[in-house]
């Protein structure tokens, strides 16, 4: 070719003497890209690692996580502060007319102080109801304290003497030693088939440390008293005879012809006496069982509970309500606190374990 031939035309040079040109190896054809002069951007050099910037993050992280805490504690004083006179809500369970209204009180659960406060919140609820007829006590509960069962069957007298309108008692599951007692102040006790009650008697019962800290942990406890009886009984040894004795002249016994006494006065219509005594001995009835020495007055369900109130009160038709306390934004935020942990107690909750209680509770519960 000419261009060959011109390349070599330079004086001394023949095509023969051209230098052979290098063979080129094969290349991949590189992808296809819309812009061939693309150059990738260059990376900024990375920047060095500064303590200072750690720090202000962490500052403002707490800043940021203080100003949401103040504005929750803000809005749940506001919550708390419009609900402080609301008192408690009224739920239907029943349609009908508003004027004449039936008012479940509930009792759940063991029976303590806060279940007693929570009582006579639903009976005050209940007495600034003018169009309230009638009442039923809903019972579901192996008992608890005596004190507190005590203040639950004194303010159910107390509505009815004020108030002079029929009370129910309707146990639903189990109203058994403080959850009967309790019942025994109403006018008529009626029980699902299932549900179980009785239990009438007292129980204390409290731990015995000794073996335990002094043969396991070598703890021993030292107690300085001044009277004789003073530590009676103890957690950390066992009673002796002169002990027990005397915690059951002392406690137990007062404490079980309270609760004698009570169901003597609640059933006098259908028992004597002396069929009472026979009956608490502790014993557990089924329903059906306890219709049949005559504890409770018939089996039936809430809509047989509320049958009974219409007829009582003299009215064909009613709107059965219940009394709840509305949810606040402060039993939200404090739900989680209010969980007890074994890694959590505290000298008082120790204590607490230790003491011994007097209790109308269904031991089996």
């Amino acid at each position: 070719m000419d261009s060959e031939r011109n390349d070599y035309s330079q004086p001394g040079f023949s095509s023969e003497d051209r230098p052979p040109v290098p063979a080129q190896p094969p290349q991949a054809n590189p992808p296809y890209s819309p812009y061939p002069s693309y150059q990738p951007y260059p990376q900024p050099p990375r920047r060095r690692f500064s303590g200072w910037r750690v720090l202000w993050g962490i500052l403002f992280g707490l800043s940021v996580l203080a100003n949401v805490g103040l504005f929750l504690l803000l809005v749940g004083t506001v919550f708390v502060l419009a609900g402080a006179g609301a008192g408690y809500g009224a739920t239907v369970l029943r349609e009908g007319p508003r004027s004449s209204r039936i008012a479940v009180i509930n009792i759940e659960g063991i029976i303590d102080e806060s279940q007693a406060d929570n009582v006579y919140r639903q009976l005050k609820s209940a007495r600034e109801d003018d169009a309230i007829k009638g009442v039923i006590v809903r019972v579901n509960s192996p008992g608890g304290t005596i004190s507190a069962s005590d203040r639950i069957y004194r303010e159910i007298m107390d509505y009815r003497n004020e108030q002079g309108l029929p009370t129910v008692a309707f146990m639903q599951g189990m109203a058994a030693s403080g959850g009967y007692y309790a019942s025994v102040a109403c006018d008529e006790i009626i029980a699902e088939p299932t549900a179980i009650t009785g239990s009438i008697g007292v129980i204390l019962s409290h731990f015995v440390f000794q073996e335990l800290l002094e043969n396991k942990l070598g703890i021993q406890p030292v107690f300085l008293t001044k009277g004789q009886k003073k530590d009676w009984p103890s957690s950390f040894r066992a009673p002796s005879e002169e002990e027990l004795a005397y915690i059951n002249d002392r406690l137990l016994e007062p404490a079980y012809q309270r609760f004698v006494s009570v169901v003597k006065e609640g059933r006098r219509k259908v028992l004597t006496g002396d069929e009472v005594t026979k009956l608490a001995d502790g014993s557990i009835f089924v329903a059906e069982e306890a219709v049949t020495v005559k504890l409770i007055d018939r089996t039936g369900y809430l809509d047989d509970a509320i049958a009974r109130v219409k007829a009582s009160a003299g009215i064909n038709k009613a709107q059965v309500i219940e009394y709840r306390r509305p949810l606040s934004f402060m039993d939200v935020l404090t739900a989680e606190s209010r969980k007890t942990s074994l890694l959590s107690l505290d000298h008082t909750k120790l204590l607490e374990l230790g003491s011994p209680k007097v209790l109308y509770l269904w031991h089996a519960y």
